[in-house]
């Protein structure tokens, strides 16, 4: 008999179970943050930012945008547009350019394997594409977070050992084409926050119809000079 009464038990607790799982959402899903209140906090933190370490990637072809990778340093001081530096491969008139880059008080300083630097007007990287604009607080990456429409919290990971929330929606190109040239339709777009204060992007993720354009964000704040070469 109590072996039966337990049975019975079982087979009653088993069934409770299966029916409360089959209708209530994962508990993970639940806890995630609002994907709109997480971008505010972001683009307001982020319109803050004064120097950062980025990378960009372009995985895929752009048309209208010759960079396919750069990595560096960025500030807002330096120049009206902010400065920058590092080191830049891109498509130059049919050719893979590799070198280093310097942009400051509106030039250009660029130096190929061979060689020192040569000095270009910086209206010439700004019209291909302008590293200092991803800190600007009016086109720059701050800009395109308050944009996002149809935000969306899809989960938390971590991303180069930092705690991110992963948020999705969608941005015209009318205001991604300010920090990524070339790009001449809505497109999906992809960033990671930082779970702690602020929620600071630390990658974002550009779709378009044949490629990515990644960038990333890292040492916020740190203490960045950049000063033309001698």
């Amino acid at each position: 008999m109590m072996r039966r009464i337990l049975l019975v038990t079982l087979a009653l607790t088993a069934a409770v179970a299966t029916a409360c799982s089959s209708d209530d959402p994962p508990a993970a899903d639940g806890n995630l943050p609002d994907g709109k209140a997480l971008l505010q906090d972001a683009a307001a933190s982020t319109a803050d930012i004064t120097s950062a370490h980025f990378t960009l990637a372009v995985n895929g072809e752009i048309p209208g945008l010759s960079v396919k990778r750069a990595e560096g340093d960025l500030t807002r001081e330096g120049g009206g547009g902010g400065a920058a530096k590092g080191t830049v491969s891109m498509d130059l008139m049919g050719s893979l350019f590799e070198g280093e880059f310097v942009l400051v008080d509106d030039s250009l300083h660029i130096k190929g394997p061979t060689g020192g630097y040569t000095e270009l007007p910086a209206s010439m990287v700004r019209s291909l594409y302008d590293p200092a604009a991803i800190l600007d607080p009016e086109k720059g990456i701050a800009n395109v977070m308050k944009s996002v429409t149809d935000p969306r919290t899809e989960g938390a990971e971590d991303v180069d050992g930092v705690s991110t929330y992963r948020v999705t929606g969608r941005v015209t190109k009318d205001v991604v084409s300010t920090l990524v040239p070339g790009i001449d339709s809505d497109v999906d777009i992809t960033f990671w926050l930082r779970q702690d204060d602020g929620h600071q992007p630390v990658k974002a993720s550009v779709k378009v119809p044949k490629g990515t354009v990644d960038v990333t964000l890292s040492d916020i704040d740190k203490q960045v000079e950049i000063t033309a070469p001698q």
